[in-house]
């Protein structure tokens, strides 16, 4: 059977914006999950989520980045050159600046992006260094400059300060800012899963990345089994506890590599990693895509 021509997504990225036929195709944001895109638009328009940015990226040039200089260690090609690296790939990939990236010292397997769209830093925790292979990493920094390359920061630092006020002050006057971000992380989310996945290649590898951070063991997850994994989504879709996730900023993780899932049957995905082949059922539309993981995360798919 003859086989279409290879493509990666750095070629995917240049020839859409060479397109310039506006919107998100002329600028490599074709994975972008609507319902993410659609979430910003209007918090353009909602003044309490609009104020709270403001003045969240005002605290955080004021604050942020003298805190992780003081107690994180900054990547350089000089200081954790395996970082550097990974991280530079995910960059050059999705065609962004590269950020400051800094290591911090927890056992708790994560990483972050805060900072202005302008000016982001990303964290990485030592855990997750330390028990995650070269491909895992990659998917994990790609999901990070996913947030950046989708203009989420300023976002994300508002939700992060606010929440930490919330916790110290009175916190039903945040409420209406805080429950309008977490809806929205939610599926942002969902966007950078798939620009992890769109920046290692590596759809296995992006599952293990999120699965391991439901684990937290090497050991353990030697014995993980996926598919029971996966099996819990459908246990949890049942009763009231399933609406305490409107109180998280990310969704359930089964959910999470469902929904990973389905983009991986997606044609931009095939295309992007290059195992679109002439004659075979096309791959499913990105509206296609969407509609699966709106139906997903409201827990009737």
């Amino acid at each position: 059977m003859a086989q279409a021509p290879n493509l990666d997504f750095d070629a995917f990225v240049a020839r859409k914006k060479a397109e310039r036929s506006g919107g998100a195709l002329a600028t490599g944001h074709e994975y972008t999950y609507s319902f993410d895109r659609q979430s910003r638009i209007a918090f353009e328009n909602t003044k309490p989520v609009a104020l709270a940015v403001e003045a969240s990226v005002r605290l955080f040039k004021q604050l942020g980045k003298h805190q992780l200089l003081g107690h994180a260690v900054k990547v350089s090609d000089r200081q954790f050159s395996r970082i550097h690296r990974i991280t530079k790939t995910a960059c050059d990939t999705l065609q962004i600046t590269m950020p400051q990236v800094f290591v911090v010292n927890s056992p708790v397997f994560n990483a972050g992006t805060l900072g202005t769209n302008d000016d982001s830093f990303i964290m990485v925790h030592s855990a997750l260094v330390d028990q995650y292979t070269d491909e895992e990493l990659l998917t994990v920094i790609g999901h990070e400059c996913g947030h950046i390359h989708n203009s989420h920061v300023s976002y994300l630092t508002a939700l992060h300060y606010l929440t930490y006020m919330a916790g110290m002050f009175v916190p039903w006057i945040l409420q209406p800012a805080l429950v309008a971000l977490r809806t929205w992380s939610r599926r942002a989310e969902i966007t950078c899963d798939r620009a992890g996945m769109l920046v290692s290649r590596d759809q296995h590898a992006a599952e293990r990345a999120i699965t391991k951070l439901a684990v937290g063991s090497r050991k353990l997850y030697e014995e993980f089994n996926l598919d029971a994994f996966l099996e819990q989504h459908e246990e949890g879709s049942h009763g009231i506890g399933r609406y305490l996730e409107v109180f998280a900023t990310h969704p359930w993780l089964p959910k999470r590599v469902l929904a990973m899932r389905v983009f991986g049957e997606s044609q931009l995905f095939r295309e992007a990693v290059g195992v679109a082949e002439l004659g075979q059922r096309p791959g499913l539309t990105m509206t296609e895509v969407d509609e699966r993981v709106a139906s997903l995360l409201k827990g009737d798919a």
